[in-house]
């Protein structure tokens, strides 16, 4: 039986964060993964992070993977892949298997971090060919290039189905509906917003009555359910697909910690069942920690702070920390959590319809039952308004933790505060130069730069732009308002490209000058 003074279960941001911390302590650490490669989560990741500098906001998943493994190298921590641990005892003794064997493992102390499962629903059809979860579309697209389908409907309108929704609109797929049964969408109306303005419509309200087709997917039926999630006779919806994503929420992968018993608790809010913790992640069994999805289901953000704290609490449990020296690095971590676990989007407020931002502006309800602002909704917000000139026009409209956009303009035009959830604003005595930091920095792509007065008749509209092939200087096309619908033509006056921008590609297109507030995306 190898022995370490530290095992950790899982290899994703939560497990590897927590596995650094304790290795730079001097522990001896070991992570267990069942994959063929660490990371977790994260190498699906294209998008770029919410959050702030320390939370490695406007990173992208994938980049942030890899600087965690080169971390973890540094420290010393060995990784061991293909090795799915099958048993937890009290006594931190695990078994493992690797091949076709099974080994024995003890440890001081472990840290579980073993994060989530893909939620499944049943349906008529539901077992064919072509129904798949999100998490497996990622896996397709964004680690083995390979379209997951042609035309998709997305049942689910969480951050999870809507990130992927735009995706697959990226990978060349037809995202033909996103669907949901909730009256709202449930994820950041960022998301939602530059997932409608491609085109997608959302039908609230509604779930799958039906999957098509004898051996794979043909099409779907959907149709509209009542306050107690019943079909509404008359309503149903038919659409040509040959793949239907699934992205109804996750649960966590707490079967060790049953195993091991440790104390549990069933809470729906934290994604079902999962394990009884102090402030610092550990359990009932002393000397066995958590991190991550596994102690309740948040943001990737969320679960590295979780990793760290767990790591330091594990050196201090095992005598490699002053108690001191462990307070002070917890509650700087803590903070940080805390500034993620603000805003709109806070774990307090899952479940509840929040009618006014932070700052008492009515939330625009067009967003949250049809995924996109209306246009005579969106000028109450302060990133939006209107100068001579180039100007940052910012629709950002409800209290995310994230303020990557008031770091990235050199001249400081825009401002959010000490509070990482406010809106963001414009500095009306600060002068815009067009750079365009502000757009490719935006994590939701909310940020546009304006120019109303560009010459008689016209105006110009910057758009953040991640599409294959890239649009040319000249080529004439159509503006897409928020909703989706083409508003008005359009040329290309500019394409910019640059190692700061971290591909977000920034297009400039020619609109008649009524058309400066309207048109959001461009279509050749």
């Amino acid at each position: 039986m190898k022995r370490y003074d530290l095992i950790v279960v899982g290899a994703g941001p939560s497990g590897l964060s927590a596995a650094i911390e304790a290795a730079k302590k001097g522990m001896r650490v070991i992570v267990f993964d069942e994959n063929d490669r660490p990371g977790g989560q994260l190498f699906k990741q294209i998008h770029k992070f919410f959050g702030s500098k320390e939370h490695k906001a406007k990173v992208r998943g994938f980049k942030i993977g890899e600087e965690l493994l080169e971390e973890a190298a540094k420290a010393g921590v060995e990784v061991s892949l293909n090795s799915t641990v099958v048993g937890m005892y009290q006594d931190k003794e695990i078994t493992v298997r690797q091949g076709e064997e099974i080994f024995h493992y003890k440890g001081d102390a472990i840290i579980i971090a073993t994060g989530a499962a893909e939620n499944m629903v049943t349906f008529e059809g539901w077992t064919l060919p072509g129904v798949i979860g999100a998490g497996a579309a990622q896996t397709m697209m964004n680690l083995h290039g390979v379209k997951p389908g042609n035309k998709i409907l997305m049942l689910g309108s969480g951050n999870v189905g809507l990130v992927v929704s735009f995706q697959l609109a990226q990978c060349g797929c037809e995202v033909v509906a996103l669907v949901d049964a909730a009256p709202r969408i449930g994820g950041y109306g960022v998301h939602a917003a530059k997932v409608a303005r491609t085109g997608v419509p959302f039908y609230l309200s509604h779930t799958i009555v039906k999957a098509e087709g004898e051996d794979h997917v043909t099409g779907v039926t959907i149709a509209e359910v009542d306050s107690h999630f019943q079909f509404i006779p008359g309503t149903e919806k038919h659409f040509d697909v040959d793949t239907i994503c699934l992205a109804v929420g996750l649960s966590p992968m707490s079967q060790l910690l049953k195993m091991a018993g440790c104390d549990m608790v069933d809470d729906p809010k934290r994604g079902g069942q999962v394990p009884v913790v102090d402030e610092y992640g550990e359990t009932s069994i002393k000397g066995i920690f958590v991190a991550g999805d596994v102690s309740g289901i948040e943001e990737a953000s969320s679960a590295m702070i979780e990793g760290r704290i767990a790591g330091i609490t594990a050196a201090k449990y095992l005598g490699y920390m002053e108690e001191a020296e462990m307070q002070e690095s917890v509650s700087s971590n803590e903070n940080a959590l805390d500034g993620l676990r603000q805003g709109m989007f806070a774990p307090k407020n899952r479940g509840k319809l929040i009618e006014k931002t932070e700052e008492g502006i009515d939330i625009s309800i067009n967003l949250l039952k049809k995924g996109f602002v209306a246009d005579d909704e969106i000028e109450r917000f302060p990133g939006v308004t209107h100068q001579v000139g180039v100007h940052p026009v910012m629709e950002c409209t409800q209290n995310i933790p994230c303020n990557p956009c008031q770091d990235a303009c050199p001249k400081h035009c825009i401002r959010i505060g000490d509070h990482i959830t406010a809106l963001p604003a414009v500095d009306e005595f600060a002068k815009c130069i067009g750079c365009g930091m502000c757009v490719a920095s935006c994590s939701g792509q909310a940020i546009f730069l304006v120019d109303e007065t560009y010459e008689p008749g016209f105006a110009t509209v910057t758009i953040p732009y991640e599409f294959l092939p890239l649009p040319e200087k000249g080529d004439k096309g159509y503006g897409l308002g928020r909703d989706g619908s083409k508003v008005c033509e359009a040329e290309v006056v500019e394409v910019r490209t640059a190692k700061a921008f971290d591909h977000t590609n920034l297009l400039t297109i020619k609109v008649p000058a009524d058309m400066a507030m309207k048109a959001r995306f461009f279509r050749g």
